[in-house]
């Protein structure tokens, strides 16, 4: 079989969660570490907000797994990310650096990716949530022992605006294979 011409393009798949998580309860961590882990097992690219906690936890499994990580900072320099915003630089092979501040930053980072999957969050993560589901990305969303996954759930019902493109699992291995079926259906070059 002929590899595509376009074999060298990687979907692109964001994870989205709270950076201080300590009402996320102790397996949250783990859980997004297992969805980084399947990211890169499924060859794609982690994309993240360059922060702490959910994301943070993802880029480890990823880069467990030998992927590729992409954090999109809301800081204009490593300096500023590390000594103003105090956020990781670790696990991560790249650092875009926006100078936009958390929601320029959101923006930024939903639009960059073909997906976005989210965990247990804080209200930075309903931003990125809105914004995703605005923009008709293709949405995960990790169900756990959290509020967030009701919320979205809640948003969507009283939102008024259909159903997006949203799908719900407390598996991750399942939760990244079903969003990156979503995925191809959006996709002109098949990867």
């Amino acid at each position: 079989m002929k590899p595509s011409p376009h074999s060298h393009l990687k979907f692109k798949i964001c994870v989205s969660g709270a950076a201080e998580t300590d009402h996320c309860g102790p397996e949250s961590l783990e859980l997004a570490k297992e969805v980084g882990r399947e990211i890169a097992r499924h060859k794609a690219v982690l994309v993240t907000g360059a922060t702490t906690g959910v994301p943070f936890w993802s880029s480890i499994g990823a880069k467990e797994e030998g992927g590729f990580s992409i954090g999109v900072s809301p800081a204009r320099s490593e300096k500023e990310h590390i000594e103003e915003y105090k956020l990781p630089v670790d696990y991560m092979d790249m650092i875009i650096y926006t100078g936009f501040g958390y929601s320029g930053r959101n923006l930024l980072l939903t639009r960059s990716a073909d997906a976005v999957i989210f965990g247990c969050g804080r209200i930075g993560t309903m931003n990125e949530f809105t914004i995703a589901f605005e923009d008709q990305k293709p949405i995960g969303v990790l169900q756990g022992p959290w509020e967030t996954d009701e919320l979205f759930q809640e948003i969507i019902e009283k939102g008024h605006r259909g159903p997006g493109k949203i799908v719900y699992d407390a598996n991750p291995k399942k939760l990244v294979e079903r969003v990156i079926e979503m995925i191809r259906k959006e996709k002109i070059i098949e990867i």
